[in-house]
């Protein structure tokens, strides 16, 4: 098979940078595009130089309709309104579209799943291998223990960050709800505590976010018991462990047949 195309969203970003390296580090993969926000300061420019690469030829565009006609896929980790612009191109074009984007509203996410019976769409709150096992871990374990044993989920992340909680914790979160059998919404769920809150209630999973420094991002789940606590973590150094799970979703999603997945069908964790 020919190496796969792949155009890289947001590719004058931090995020975008670490992806546009990625690519260049792998086998079976190459950079088709750099897509950037229209009026962007950085348009023209040269993504591998951006990148702190040799110059690749590959200019930063807003035009993703132009770029996609020889590609084969998109990794998007923008912005909400970037990534539902991009999901409607990316269809019609047959892209396989891997979304990493973070602080997505459920109209959001009603409109990406709306083109998965015609797009291959792989989309998670946290692309690591390392997380998506946590998150399989979480689930067994909020099975295992009853509702004497409360679920409270920390986030750690750089001063930039603008949502949270973090994609990761809530989706940390989804999956302590799925072990327990219930759903993750305002009824099951404590963010944001501030004055006289009163008492915790029962079965809530509970929310905080720290934000400062260069934090790539780092997750716990503590589950407090009687007399004892568990906690469950995961500390990413790098967010090139992130370029590289997506790209490892883009290459693992070339070929299949329409669909919304998850990072835990690309590594095969779906059924724990």
């Amino acid at each position: 098979m020919s190496d796969m195309r792949l155009i890289v969203a947001g590719a004058g970003g931090r995020m975008g940078r670490a992806l546009v390296r990625a690519i260049a580090e792998s086998k079976g993969a190459v950079l088709a595009g750099a897509l950037e926000a229209p009026g962007s300061e950085l348009l023209g420019k040269d993504a591998g130089v951006l990148a702190g690469l040799p110059a690749n030829g590959i200019k930063l565009s807003a035009d993703l309709w132009a770029m996609s006609k020889d590609a084969d896929g998109i990794l998007d980790f923008t912005v909400p309104a970037a990534t539902i612009a991009n999901i409607a191109i990316a269809a019609e074009r047959g892209l396989v579209h891997v979304i990493g984007t973070t602080g997505l509203s459920a109209s959001d996410n009603a409109v990406i799943k709306s083109v998965t019976n015609r797009a291959v769409v792989v989309q998670s709150g946290n692309m690591s291998l390392g997380v998506n096992l946590l998150a399989a871990v979480v689930k067994r374990v909020a099975k295992a223990l009853d509702e004497s044993f409360d679920i409270e989920i920390v986030e750690s992340h750089h001063r930039m960050k603008v949502d949270a909680p973090s994609g990761t914790a809530l989706m940390l979160g989804q999956a302590a709800a799925s072990g327990r059998g219930i759903p993750l919404d305002e009824a099951h769920s404590e963010r944001g505590r501030d004055g006289i809150t009163g008492a915790r209630k029962p079965g809530a999973i509970g929310f905080a976010s720290l934000r400062g420094g260069t934090v790539a991002g780092d997750h716990s789940v503590t589950f407090l018991g009687p007399f004892e606590r568990l906690t469950l973590s995961h500390q990413a150094e790098d967010r090139m462990l992130f370029a590289h799970g997506a790209l490892k979703a883009a290459m693992w999603a070339h070929g299949k047949a329409p669909g919304h997945y998850s990072m835990a069908d690309v590594l095969g964790l779906a059924d724990i």
